[in-house]
């Protein structure tokens, strides 16, 4: 059976870009029964960019937990741990930086894009180096399935280069992860931006409320050269309709509007109540099932029992690698 890591940053809730890209197929692999799931909340990740507002990542740590609960994640077939409380993942990480160049780190298309949003040049060493934490966070499991987004496969990729070097070095010890990217890789921001992201406020959560979805939708980003509803519009690349394709189970309502959109047949609020009705559709099972893990002593409960596991698996993971590097042991 296959071991599964994955895992998001508790930096805020998570949004249908998270969905799309991740969770659903995390859900879907749990449910076949034929993998080993561990899924992990990386909280000393999310502090390399946050480590002045540690009270943001501990409050985001229980959010996050209910996103995973409520999109469908079942605790019983998936060991959900807290990256903190398992210390091997920061010995691991040491380890693995000696395997790596600042070169290498430098050309990793994703650190690079997030320098620049984040830092510019004052970049902290601890944010600079989590491509090798991930690295570490993977294998400390053996993780051989990877379910990502897009913008994570250079992460993952580099996780091979690593686990290629120790191998080749130390012998034998980790499996090489393959990413597993879900059918919308990417999903375009509400602005129109290319990817959502909750520091560009582009975003609609797997939280969000009814009134909440309805506004953000009918704000939405359309066709910027269509200034009538008798214009015909562009509908490659629009994202509306890139929501519609993504969330919209009537099919045949999506082609009518995408044909009568082409024609200028159809106003932009049309294209946006039904859309916004389509999305409150699919979170409605979610909302019901967050419901059901209000409880703080169950959400702690879940996530202590995970984590024990993850624990436990860990420890003799480290156990080989130790032995692997021929480490004196006292």
């Amino acid at each position: 059976m296959k071991r599964i890591l994955t895992g998001d940053r508790p930096t805020g809730p998570l949004h249908l870009g998270h969905y799309v890209g991740s969770l659903k197929n995390r859900v879907e692999l749990i449910e076949s029964g034929q993998y080993d799931p561990f899924i992990m909340i990386a909280d000393v990740q999310a502090l390399t960019d946050n480590f002045d507002n540690p009270e943001k990542i501990q409050k985001n740590v229980w959010q996050v937990l209910q996103d995973y609960l409520a999109v469908g994640i079942d605790p019983n077939k998936a060991s959900i741990f807290l990256q903190s409380a398992i210390p091997e993942i920061a010995e691991l990480t040491i380890y693995f930086a000696n395997l790596v160049t600042l070169s290498r780190l430098e050309r990793n298309p994703t650190v690079k894009d997030e320098v620049k949003q984040k830092f510019n040049k004052n970049v902290p060493l601890g944010f600079f180096m989590y491509p090798v934490s991930q690295a570490a966070d993977i294998t400390i499991v053996k993780g051989e399935v990877v379910p990502v987004g897009e913008d994570q496969v250079p992460h993952v990729e580099q996780t091979r280069e690593i686990v290629r070097k120790f191998n080749s070095i130390y012998g034998q010890v980790f499996p090489e992860p393959e990413a597993l990217v879900g059918e919308f890789p990417r999903l375009v921001g509400t602005d129109g931006n290319a990817k959502m992201s909750k520091s560009l406020e582009n975003t609609i959560y797997l939280s969000d409320d009814e009134e909440t979805v309805n506004k953000k939708v009918m704000a939405m980003y359309t066709d910027p050269n269509r200034i009538h509803a008798t214009d015909p519009g562009t509908v490659e690349g629009n994202p509306v309709f890139v929501y519609h394709d993504a969330f919209n189970k009537n099919k045949e309502e999506v082609e009518d509007l995408k044909d009568r959109y082409r024609k200028g047949k159809v106003g932009d609020v049309e294209v946006k109540q039904k859309l916004a009705k389509a999305i409150n559709e699919f979170l409605e099972p979610i909302r019901e099932r967050r419901e059901k893990y209000k409880d703080e002593k169950l959400l702690k409960e879940i996530l202590q029992e995970g984590t024990n596991r993850a624990r436990k698996v860990a420890k003799q993971t480290m156990k080989e690698v130790r032995s692997s590097i021929s480490l004196v042991d006292v």
